[in-house]
C-alpha cells in the first residue's frame, strides 16, 4: 500500500481496546470486525456495551426497535440507564480510582486546576440538588453557555443526573444567536459567567447572556460563574452568583435520576445554521454507549490517561471528550483561551504539562501553527503523545505529514475521523491497529454501515460521490428538536431509507476512504463537480500558501467560475502569487479548473474550531450579506476580502 503514514507496531496492537474485543469473539482483522459490526449490529453494540462495562441500571431487552421506521429507530428497548454513573459516579464509588484525576482546567493566564472523580462528582452533586431546589426535573431543557472551565463540566453532569435536558452553547456566540437556540428548546434556566480569557484580554460573556435572555420568557433563572472577578449587571429575582446557587449545598449527595435509555440526554445545534436552529436531539442510552466505543476502539483512550481535544462545550467534540474519556476512566483537559497564545507553542506545552495521551486538533489549526516552524513544538517534551485525532474538515498531505513529524516523530498515529452533530459523533475513523494513508479517515467506524452512492444510489468506488449510512445506529439524532419533518427531508428524503450525510467521499482501490468536503459546497464548472477541498489541497501545497478558502461564483459561460482566496506567508508579490497558483491549479487538477479569481488576503474568517466559513467568504465575493457571523472567531477577516476585492 503506497503513500502510508501508519503501520501499526506490536505495541500497539497489544495494548488497543479494539484488540481486546476482536480476540475475545475471535476475530482476526480489523476489516473482518467492521464486516461482522454491521452483518450484525445488534450484535456489535450488545457487544460492546458489554466490552466496555457500560452498567444499565435495568438490562434491556433488545438491542434495536425500528417498528417505527428506520428514522425512528430506538435502541436498548426497557432498559434504563444514567449517563452520569457512568462517567462519574461509578469512579467515585470505587476506593481505587475515586482519586484518579478526571478533569483538568487550564487558562490562558497560565492557572491550573484539577478534579478528581471523587472531587467531580462532589461538584455535580452540589449542583445538581441546587438544579432540585429551583425546580428543574425531568425533560427541563437547561442551557451551559460558559467558557472551556470546570464548571461548564460539571453543569451538563448535573442537569443530566436530574434527568433535565443539557443544551450546549458555544461560547462565542452573539446574543440573538444564543436567543435563538434558548427559545427554540424553550429552557428554563441558563448556567453562564462573567466572562472569559482570549488573546490575553478579558471577554464578557455576562452581557450577552443578559441580551439573549431578555428574548426569551421562558428563562426564569441565570447562574453567574465568576471566572474573571469582573462586575457585571445582575438582575435581582433571576440572576444567581454560582457560589451562592451551589454553596448552600455543601455536602449534598444526589442519586441519578432513574432515566430510560431513550431520554433526551442533550439538544446539540448544529453550526452555520440560519433560520431556525437546528438541534439534534440525543439521549442518555445511545451517545453514551456510541461515545464510549470511538474514544474507547478508535481514539484508544485508557483508564489514568489524559485525552485533550482543542474545542468547545459548544460544538459536538466538547461533549464527546467529555463523555468519551470519561466513560473509560481518563481525565479530560480544557483549556481556556486561544491555542497559540501568548506564543505558537502554547499548545505544546499543555501537552508537556498534563503529560497528554491523546491530542486533537483540526486541520485548520495546524495549518495555521505550521508556519510558525518546527522549533515551537521541539521545545516540548511531547512524549507522553500516544494518538493524535483529527476532525472538521479535509486534510491536504503537508500539514499532515507535518503534525505526525513534530508531534510524534512519525510514530503516533492520526486518527482521522468525521460524523457531525447529528451523528454523534462518527461515521468514519481509522484504528491505530491497522495501516493508514496520509489523510485517509481509513474506513467505517464500527457498527456503521456507510457506503458512498451516486446521484442513482448506487454503490461506487475509485469515484466521488454522496457518504450515506444504510443502518441505523445508537448515537444517531432521535430527530430535529421540534421539527420532524425537517428532519426527514434534511437526512432520510434523496435516498429510501438511506442516510445522505451532505459530505462528498471516495474509497480508493485500497479500501481507504477519503473526504472531500460538504456536497453542498460542490462548484459545477462547465457540468463538472469539483469540490473545495480538492483545489485548497493544491493551493496549500505551495510554498508560500499558508491558508486557502475556494468557492464557486456564479459564470454566464461555465455555470461557475473557480475563485479563490489565500493567506500567503512572506511579502511576496500578491498578483505574481495569484498567477502561480492560477497555473498550479490548472496543472493538477486540469484546465477547465484553473480559477478565474485568486485573491491575497490578511486572513480567512474562522470558527474558534478553526473552521473555514466559506458560505461567509462567498457570501462577500457576490457582495451579499454573509449571514450569522456568531460563530466566527475573526468576522473582521471580511472586511481585508472586501479590500482585496476593490
Amino acid at each position: 500500500m503506497a503513500d502510508l503514514a501508519w503501520e501499526p507496531t506490536p505495541e500497539y496492537v497489544e495494548r488497543a481496546h479494539v484488540t481486546r474485543l476482536m480476540r475475545a469473539h475471535g476475530i482476526d482483522t480489523i476489516d473482518e470486525l467492521r464486516r461482522r459490526s454491521t452483518a450484525d449490529v445488534e450484535w456489535f453494540w450488545d457487544a460492546a456495551v458489554s466490552d466496555l462495562g457500560i452498567e444499565f441500571s435495568t438490562p434491556y431487552t433488545s438491542v434495536l426497535d425500528t417498528s417505527k421506521g428506520i428514522p425512528w429507530a430506538t435502541w436498548f428497548t426497557a432498559g434504563r440507564v444514567n449517563l452520569v454513573h457512568n462517567c462519574v459516579d461509578r469512579w467515585a464509588d470505587r476506593e481505587d480510582t475515586r482519586d484518579r484525576v478526571a478533569l483538568i482546567g487550564e487558562s490562558e493566564t497560565g492557572a491550573s486546576r484539577t478534579l478528581t472523580f471523587g472531587e467531580l462528582r462532589a461538584e455535580v452533586d452540589r449542583v445538581a440538588a441546587a438544579l432540585v431546589e429551583d425546580g428543574i426535573g425531568a425533560g427541563d431543557a437547561v442551557a451551559v453557555f460558559m467558557p472551556m472551565v470546570p464548571e461548564a463540566v460539571i453543569a451538563a453532569y448535573a442537569i443530566a443526573k436530574v434527568g433535565a435536558i443539557y443544551l450546549p452553547i458555544f461560547s462565542g456566540f452573539a446574543p440573538s444567536a444564543v436567543a435563538a437556540r434558548l427559545n427554540d428548546a424553550e429552557v428554563k434556566l441558563v448556567f453562564t459567567a462573567d466572562g472569559t480569557w482570549r488573546r490575553g484580554t478579558q471577554g464578557l460573556m455576562k452581557p450577552a447572556a443578559d441580551e439573549a435572555v431578555a428574548e426569551a420568557p421562558s428563562v426564569r433563572t441565570v447562574v453567574v460563574l465568576s471566572n474573571l472577578g469582573a462586575e457585571v449587571p445582575m438582575t435581582v429575582g433571576r440572576d444567581v452568583w454560582w457560589q451562592d446557587f451551589a454553596g448552600a449545598q455543601e455536602g449534598a449527595r444526589v442519586e441519578c435520576a432513574d432515566t430510560s435509555a431513550e431520554d433526551v440526554f442533550m439538544i446539540a445545534y448544529t453550526s452555520g445554521t440560519t433560520g431556525r436552529p437546528k438541534g439534534a436531539v440525543h439521549v442518555h442510552g445511545g451517545f453514551l454507549v456510541k461515545i464510549a466505543s470511538e474514544c474507547a476502539y478508535q481514539t484508544d483512550i485508557h483508564p489514568g490517561e489524559v485525552f485533550f481535544w482543542f474545542t468547545d462545550m459548544g460544538w459536538i467534540m466538547g461533549p464527546l471528550s467529555m463523555v468519551g474519556s470519561h466513560a473509560n476512566g481518563a481525565a479530560m483537559v480544557m483549556y481556556e483561551g486561544a491555542p497559540d497564545h501568548p506564543d505558537p507553542g502554547r499548545i505544546w506545552a499543555s501537552v508537556e504539562r498534563h503529560g497528554v495521551n491523546m491530542l486533537g486538533v483540526s486541520p485548520t489549526l495546524i495549518r495555521a501553527l505550521k508556519p510558525h516552524g518546527e522549533g515551537w513544538p521541539a521545545e516540548h517534551d511531547l512524549s507522553s503523545l500516544r494518538i493524535l485525532g483529527s476532525t472538521g474538515e479535509p486534510w491536504n498531505p503537508e500539514p499532515y505529514r507535518w503534525l505526525q513529524r513534530v508531534a510524534g516523530a512519525g510514530e503516533v498515529p492520526i486518527i482521522n475521523l468525521s460524523g457531525g452533530t447529528e451523528v454523534g459523533a462518527c461515521f468514519l475513523s481509522p484504528f491505530p491497529v491497522e495501516p493508514i494513508k496520509v489523510c485517509s479517515l481509513g474506513g467505517p467506524s464500527l457498527g456503521m454501515d456507510v457506503d458512498v452512492f451516486d446521484a442513482g444510489g448506487r454503490p461506487v468506488r475509485g469515484e466521488v460521490g454522496e457518504l450515506v449510512c444504510k443502518q441505523p445506529w445508537p448515537g444517531m439524532t432521535r430527530g430535529i428538536w421540534g421539527d420532524p419533518e425537517r428532519y426527514i427531508e434534511t437526512y432520510w428524503s434523496t435516498y429510501d431509507g438511506v442516510w445522505r450525510h451532505g459530505d462528498w467521499a471516495r474509497v480508493d482501490g485500497d479500501g481507504q476512504w477519503f473526504l472531500l468536503g460538504r456536497s453542498d459546497d460542490t462548484i459545477n464548472v462547465a457540468g463538472k463537480r469539483l469540490g473545495p477541498a480538492e483545489v485548497e489541497s493544491v493551493l496549500v501545497g505551495h510554498r508560500a500558501v499558508t491558508e486557502a478558502a475556494v468557492v464557486g461564483i456564479p459564470d454566464e459561460t461555465k455555470g461557475e467560475a473557480v475563485w479563490c482566496f489565500v493567506v500567503v506567508d512572506g511579502d511576496g508579490d500578491g498578483r505574481e502569487i495569484a498567477g502561480e497558483l492560477a497555473d498550479l491549479v490548472a496543472r493538477e487538477l486540469g484546465r477547465p479548473f484553473k480559477p478565474s479569481r485568486v485573491v491575497v488576503v490578511d486572513a480567512l474568517p474562522k470558527t474558534r474550531s478553526a473552521k473555514i466559513l466559506r458560505r461567509a467568504v462567498r457570501a462577500v465575493a457576490l457582495g451579499e450579506d454573509p449571514g450569522d457571523m456568531s460563530s466566527a472567531e475573526n468576522p473582521e477577516a471580511l472586511d481585508t476580502i472586501r479590500a482585496a476585492l476593490g
